[in-house]
């Protein structure tokens, strides 16, 4: 089968976009705290950063991982104190999570590690070509999130 040049083209993409992942998971690995692992640290953030208690079933579908994913990385997080879950008192079904003292530290620390190796790597490329790209790597994501069995 042959391949068209815009075929060729998308595939030159996403190639790209998955190799910068793998590259940028790698090097985030090495830099965080002993025993945080990526998936830990993006919970946390986005704890720290809402503020607010969220349910599994909420986490799950903003890092687009099933329930059990979620569920398995929250146990790590509230074994290591990060984060507290609690019955929701109105939905006996449910759980809430939020982060802890603990967490916000630990989460903190985490960002002091990863800072300076993507601020060299940002640097590196410019600020204006990282905000150029930025529209299409975010308009990528809303298409590839409105897909049908993406989460």
């Amino acid at each position: 089968m042959a391949i068209d040049k815009n075929s060729a083209l998308a595939v030159t993409l996403f190639s790209e976009i998955l190799t910068v992942d793998q590259l940028a998971r790698n090097r985030l690995s090495k830099v965080l705290p002993k025993g945080m692992e990526i998936s830990h640290f993006s919970v946390l953030n986005h704890l720290a950063f809402s503020g607010e208690e969220r349910t599994p079933a909420q986490l799950a579908k903003s890092f687009h991982v099933t329930r059990g994913a979620m569920t398995n990385t929250l146990n790590r997080l509230e074994w290591a104190g990060y984060v507290h879950i609690r019955p929701d008192w109105d939905d006996a079904r449910r759980k809430l999570v939020n982060i802890s003292p603990a967490g916000k530290r630990a989460r903190d620390l985490a960002l002091e590690a990863i800072t300076p190796m993507i601020h060299e790597v940002v640097s590196a490329l410019g600020d204006e070509k990282v905000r150029a790209a930025l529209p299409t790597l975010r308009e990528l994501r809303l298409r590839l999130e409105d897909e049908p069995g993406t989460s």
